[in-house]
């Protein structure tokens, strides 16, 4: 049985859940017993990069990579904007006003921190039960409130962007698109940030490429392509391209306990308090996780248990 993260680096084109589909396949056709898979965050059809797919045990961490913060890669073209904000949509506006490298760089820090954000028509969001994207295909009007959000950080993507100015310096020379990279809480909308900024540079604009870099602890660095996951024809090559159940908790302390208080944790009994042990951790015996066990009680409870 395997228990684990898959880290997919999905493709420009398919949505997530087609993604866990596809991982399921390839499991199925690999000799894998049948078991849960989910995934760790929604990634659009038109975004690529890191989806972090949970098999087994580790699906019960699930939610804490929903709750985690993401870094995005996403490129800005100024001059129109589309009901969807990215290339999928209809142009609603234009703009001939363009913006140096100074000036993006200039309206980035009203970006950073915390932001109140207006979430796009076409989202996931639900209004009297209903999706706004569905409201808004059926054309629909949608109202959404704006939430607040957090971007850690938002900066210039350091390679150097090409404009269609031939003369003046890089950083006068307007431009038609601008890369950033972004550092964002859960339930930030990337292409409404991108609606946002361009506004304030006195234009309009939408996204034309999204790029997850970084969901959690999970970066495109332990990230495979669908391709090299198919490659993988047994379960044990596909065991070789997981990560563990705990690559999902590296910013959780472990606690070591012994095989009677394993037991105990696992039929849900409570520990005997430790001042020294306090908040989350990870119950390990050995090298195998019991439980995430919480201390900041007179006891030491069972937040969530697995099972193996």
């Amino acid at each position: 049985m395997l228990h684990g993260w898959i880290i997919l680096d999905k493709p420009y084109g398919l949505g997530s859940t087609q993604a866990v589909g596809a991982v399921k396949r390839v499991l199925r056709q690999a000799g894998v017993p049948k078991m849960k898979i989910g995934h760790g965050g929604t990634l659009d059809p038109l975004a690529e990069g890191v989806l972090p797919i949970a098999i087994g045990e580790a699906t019960k961490l699930a939610g804490r990579m929903l709750d985690s913060d993401k870094a995005y890669d996403f490129t800005i073209k100024f001059g129109e904007q589309t009901d969807t904000l990215d290339t999928e949509g209809q142009v609603i506006a234009t703009s001939d006003a363009r913006p140096a490298l100074a000036d993006i760089e200039a309206v980035l820090p009203r970006f950073t921190g915390a932001i109140e954000q207006m979430p796009p028509a076409y989202s996931a969001l639900k209004v009297d039960g209903r999706r706004a994207y569905d409201l808004a295909r059926a054309g629909e009007e949608v109202t959404l409130k704006a939430r607040a959000v957090t971007v850690h950080s938002l900066s210039v993507r350091p390679e150097p962007v090409e404009g269609r100015a031939s003369t003046g310096s890089t950083r006068t020379a307007v431009l038609d698109e601008i890369t950033l990279s972004a550092t964002v809480t859960k339930g930030t909308y990337i292409r409404s940030l991108a609606r946002d900024i361009a506004l304030a540079l006195g234009t309009v604009g939408h996204v034309t490429m999204l790029r997850r870099t970084k969901a959690g602890p999970f970066t495109l660095e332990s990230a495979i392509s669908l391709d090299k996951l198919r490659e993988a024809a047994n379960a044990p090559a596909i065991a070789q391209l997981m990560l563990p159940l705990t690559a999902g908790l590296d910013d959780i302390p472990a606690l070591s306990v012994a095989p009677d208080e394993a037991l105990a944790l696992r039929q849900g009994k409570v520990l005997a308090g430790n001042p020294a042990c306090q908040g989350l951790m990870l119950a390990m015996e050995g090298e195998t996780p019991v439980a995430l066990v919480d201390g900041s009680g007179a006891g030491i409870c069972v937040v969530r248990g697995f099972n193996l």
